[in-house]
């Protein structure tokens, strides 16, 4: 088994505070340090962090894969359409080095809601019952790859966040 399976709540929580982190940094680095990050005390309603900057507050859905895995979906809770600004961001990684990059981006512009996303794929339990049945999830949809928006660089993502 390798360690990415293995410890795949550690790597998800690194991942996050590194994508935090490159934000903080390019905020810094601007000379404005206007960003501030927040997380919710529960996850009930599809976010994992929410970024304020310049006047704009957005509710970010995290996802990772790492470069060359062969994900092309991603699980999105309906609740998300109704937080300010929601939009997910796929983060790819190097598997070994960790380092952060392309970036996907599935949102709309800051102050518009999240795209609509009731009539895509219902998303199904991942493991089955006893009979092997896999239950809908209906508050779960599924996005394609290829319906997010492709950033190179933490700048590109950071700007697409806040309209920079």
């Amino acid at each position: 088994m390798s360690k990415h399976t293995e410890y795949s709540s550690y790597r998800e929580k690194l991942i996050e505070h590194l994508f935090v982190g490159e934000l903080f940094k390019l905020s810094w680095n601007r000379g404005d340090c206007q960003l501030e990050i927040a997380k919710p005390e529960v996850d009930n309603s599809g976010y994992d962090i929410i970024g304020e900057a310049y006047g704009v507050v957005r509710h970010i859905q995290l996802k990772a894969s790492y470069i060359g895995g062969k994900t092309a979906r991603q699980k999105v809770h309906v609740k998300l359409a109704d937080k300010p600004s929601g939009c997910v961001i796929w983060i790819y990684f190097d598997e070994d080095s960790l380092d952060l990059g392309p970036f996907l981006f599935f949102g709309g512009a800051p102050g518009d809601a999240l795209p609509c996303i009731e009539n895509t794929k219902v998303a199904k339990h991942t493991k089955g019952d006893q009979d092997g049945f896999k239950a809908e999830r209906p508050n779960i949809r599924e996005l394609n790859k290829g319906q997010f928006l492709h950033f190179d660089s933490i700048e590109g993502i950071y700007g697409k966040l806040f309209e920079l």
